[in-house]
Parts: structure tokens; C-alpha cells; sequence
């Protein structure tokens, strides 16, 4: 979404665009976004037709690419994260293939962290691979290495930030240098922040993806994703969408639409409690260490608190007595509900190791550090109180 002068949401506020950027109201004058449950649109002649088919003409053409609820959706999160466009996608992971298919090809080569999401490595190393895309993985922090990593065909850095699940936080504004000195994109998955927390094209990022399945829903309830970034980048990546159709459903837009009206509130309130439980994990005998950026003692706490705008609702912790203690914990609770999705107001607790980084490789995992006893807790939106006891009941179990 572009900016303009005659834009009355021109330098809007983060909730005022979460609510109202991207609205087109039909000529039914609705106030709530409407959802366009249609696979085609009928046009007016066969010139009409042929224009829009061929881009001459602005309009809908077909749902899989074109449908007013998923372009308000677009419009709004391009907004939120201050870039000109973006592509709503089927899932995170189809949004981060999705870029990767429409800016990458044969010969090219990709530095990623290690630190990041469990299918988007396998993505990387595996799929990626076979394409003729080679990939090297380096540790997130480690700027000595993400340099010595470049190649002359290196086109794409790609990063999480903070990661998952240990909650590192990566200089962005480095890392944007980094790639621009290389010639190549800087990507990050701005799943945990999302843009109520941090804005990482502000930072010198090109482009941003999503996971919209977790913070920007908010209740679990649908499946989606989000590209955004500069125009130019969009219109290639809606290339690939248009022919291979790894399309938002407009229903699933319409839900995201409605979760991002409550964001900034709701990344707030997440934030309040992971801290408050991060500080209580800290004072247990049974916890050996606490992964949350919130920490003073935290490697990135400075760092996030100039980049990011509060500290986030994951947070992560190793029980003492290996696999078995953690499996113990996560079992002994009653009220977190034990599944590998975040972004809930429902919290969520999960064994990282044997769920969302399960298709590593052990040596895989040891170089990430998901240790055996680690355990990820998403924090929701209840009572804090109820939290500490639940998990003080899992921490009894583990021993």
C-alpha cells in the first residue's frame, strides 16, 4: 500500500491502520469487510475480458489470485509493516517458498540461520537443494560468519528474529548492510514480533514474511501466510502465486482481517505476561536456564530493546533431567494446551526437539542448541496467576 497526500491514513497510527487500511467499501456501503466467496468474476464484453487477462486492465480475474477480501488483507499488512505491497499465501511456509521461487533460480546461493524454524531449514537444505540452490547455514549471531558465508552468487540472506525457539535477536540493521554490500535481499520472518512489535523493512530489510496462522490470527484458527515488501519483488512473487496457486482462501483472510484489528493489543498483553512468567521460571530450582529476550541477562536484550517495541509472548526453558523430565513437565500440566502452534490467546506449551525441530538431524539440532530438555511455552492471553501454577505443577512432576 502506497502513501500519498490525498490518503487519509497517511501516517496513521499502527491501530488505526489495523483496522481501517485497506477498505474498499462496494456499492452496498458495508462497515464490516465483506467476504467475496467467489472462484470467477463475470465481465462486461470480451474487451473487458481480454484486458484484465492481460494486465491492461485493473480488476479481478480469477480467486486464485485476484479477490477483493485477500487484497483488503494484503493492503492492510503491507500498511502495518510499511511496505508498498504484499501476497497473502496459503501458509508461512508457502509464503517462504513462494519467495523463494519467484527471486531465486538455479546457481544462486542463499545464507540462512541456523537458528530458525524446523521446516523452513528442511526447506532450505533439502527441497531448495534440488533446484540447484545451494544454502549455507550459519549461526544467527555470528556476524564473522554470515560474511565469510557470501559467494558472488549469494542473492538472498534469510532470517528469524527473535528465533525459535531460543528467542535470539539478530542486528537487523547489520544484517540489511550486510546484504546490500553483498548485492543480495535481506528476508525475515517477522512471525513472533509481527509488526506491532517490530517493522524490519524500517530497519533495512527488503522484504518480510509471515506465518499469519499465529499472531495475526490470534485464536488458532486458520492457516495463511503474507510477503511484503517493495513492488517490484511483489508483482514477481504474485507470478509464481498466479501460476502454481498457493492461494489465501478468502474466508481466511476475512479472519486474519478481524485478528489484526486486535494486534497491538493483544502483542502487548502477551508480552506483560511472557515476562512475568520468564521472571518466575528464572527463580526455580528446577529450571536450569530461560530463553526470553525480556531477560537483562539475555545475549540480545539490549539489542531488543531498541529494535523490537516490547519483548514478545514465546519464550523457552530447559528442565533439569533430559527428555524425560521435560516430557514429564509438559504432560503434568492442565491449562496450557499441548500443541506446536503459538500466537494463540490460548497458551501453548511444546517439546521442541521431538515436534518442531524433529526432522533435523541430532547434529542438526545440537548446532541450533534444542537441547533434549527444552521446552517452548507460547504465552496466551489468561490470568498469569493460573499460568504460574500450571506450570509449577509441570515443574514438580519433571522433579
Amino acid at each position: 500500500m502506497l502513501h500519498d497526500d490525498q490518503d487519509p491514513l497517511s501516517g496513521a497510527g499502527i491501530d488505526t491502520l489495523a483496522i481501517r487500511a485497506g477498505i474498499h467499501r462496494s456499492a452496498e456501503g458495508e462497515h464490516a469487510e465483506p467476504i467475496y466467496t467467489t472462484s470467477s468474476y463475470v465481465f462486461g464484453s470480451a474487451a473487458e475480458a481480454a484486458a484484465r487477462f492481460s494486465g491492461d486492465s485493473p480488476g479481478n480475474v480469477y480467486s486464485r489470485y485476484t479477490n477483493p477480501t485477500v487484497r483488503t488483507f494484503e493492503e492492510r499488512i503491507a500498511a502495518l509493516e510499511g511496505g508498498e505491497a504484499a501476497v497473502a499465501t496459503a501458509s508461512g511456509m508457502a509464503a517462504i517458498l513462494s519467495t523463494c521461487m519467484a527471486l531465486l533460480k538455479a546457481g544462486d546461493h542463499v545464507v540462512c540461520s541456523r537458528d530458525v524454524f524446523g521446516t523452513t531449514s528442511n526447506l532450505f537444505g533439502r527441497y531448495l537443494a534440488r533446484f540447484g540452490v545451494a544454502v549455507d547455514f550459519v549461526p544467527l549471531l555470528d556476524r564473522a560468519a554470515w560474511r565469510q558465508a557470501l559467494r558472488p552468487e549469494t542473492a538472498l540472506l534469510f532470517a528469524e528474529t527473535p528465533s525459535n525457539p531460543l528467542c535470539e535477536v539478530a542486528d537487523l540493521a547489520e544484517l540489511s548492510a550486510l546484504a546490500r554490500e553483498a548485492g543480495a535481499l535481506l528476508v525475515v520472518d517477522n512471525c513472533f514480533c509481527t509488526p506491532a512489535l517490530q517493522r524490519p523493512l524500517e530497519l533495512g530489510a527488503d522484504i518480510v514474511v509471515h506465518s499469519a496462522t499465529k499472531y495475526l490470527d490470534g485464536q488458532g484458527r486458520c492457516v495463511g501466510g503474507a510477503v511484503v515488501g517493495r513492488r517490484e519483488h511483489m508483482q514477481e512473487v504474485l507470478g509464481f502465486l498466479r501460476t502454481c496457486g498457493p492461494t489465501m482462501s478468502p474466508f481466511n483472510a476475512w479472519v486474519f482481517l478481524k485478528g489484526l484489528e486486535t494486534l497491538r493489543l493483544r502483542m502487548e498483553a502477551h508480552s506483560r505476561n511472557a515476562q512475568a512468567l520468564a521472571e518466575w521460571l528464572q527463580q526455580q530450582p528446577q529450571v536450569e536456564r530461560v530463553y526470553y529476550a525480556g531477560l537483562p541477562d539475555h545475549p540480545g536484550h539490549a539489542l531488543a530493546a531498541r529494535q523490537q517495541r516490547a519483548f514478545g509472548g514465546v519464550l523457552s526453558f530447559q528442565v533439569r533431567g533430559g527428555r524425560d523430565a521435560a516430557w514429564r513437565c509438559i504432560d503434568a500440566t492442565r491449562i496450557l494446551s499441548l500443541t506446536a502452534n503459538l500466537g494463540d490467546a490460548k497458551s501453548t506449551i511444546v517439546h521442541p526437539a521431538t515436534t518442531t525441530h524433529g526432522r533435523l538431524t541430532p547434529e542438526q539440532r545440537a548446532a541450533a542448541g534444542i537441547a533434549d530438555n527444552l521446552i517452548r511455552v507460547a504465552v496466551g492471553l489468561e490470568d498469569v496467576e493460573d499460568l504460574r501454577a500450571d506450570l509449577q505443577r509441570g515443574l514438580q512432576a519433571a522433579g
